[in-house]
């Protein structure tokens, strides 16, 4: 894989599906996680890095300011879109950043079709929350893998200790 500057890692979705059509065509296992990634923290670094080792390509989904403020509250985001997206493009392991709008991943999914869909250890089976996406994944054959969790840390926890320490 050619190494892009980190900003050239932050593409529109007409090149991200050019790509993944060249991957498809050579058989190349593309990878898919997606997330806020509002604080990079420790946690991120670690799933990204285990979500690049399933395949030839690692690329990020990053909820919009505008579905991250849906999601999670009307004081966050903490840091606008293109600040996360130029953390996580500067981060290795990513091989491409692609901006979403919609506050869960299944429209990005279904346009994408990753081999493999990529989700944090809350969510596997048997105990685990349901992964509202897992009819597009398993409908178009991708699979859906779980990352391992680093306990203790998180974005909302960074959040609290930091207010604690204010």
């Amino acid at each position: 894989m050619p190494t892009w500057k980190p900003r050239e890692k932050i593409v529109d979705w007409p090149t991200l599906l050019t790509v993944r059509e060249q991957f498809r065509q050579t058989g190349r296992t593309v990878v898919w996680t997606n997330g806020c990634f509002d604080l990079l923290h420790p946690g991120h670094l670690s799933s990204l890095a285990s979500a690049r080792q399933l395949g030839d390509l690692l690329i990020v989904g990053l909820n919009s300011d505008a579905s991250v403020k849906g999601n999670k509250g009307p004081l966050r985001p903490i840091l606008s879109q293109g600040e996360r997206a130029e953390m996580l493009a500067a981060v290795e392991c990513v091989d491409f950043v692609v901006v979403f709008d919609e506050p869960t991943p299944e429209a990005a999914l279904a346009k994408l079709q990753p081999d493999v869909h990529c989700k944090g250890a809350e969510y596997a089976p048997p105990h685990g929350r349901p992964v509202p996406e897992r009819a597009i994944v398993e409908g178009y054959g991708g699979k859906i893998a779980y990352l391992p969790l680093v306990a203790g840390v998180s974005t909302t926890d960074l959040i609290a200790r930091i207010n604690r320490a204010a």
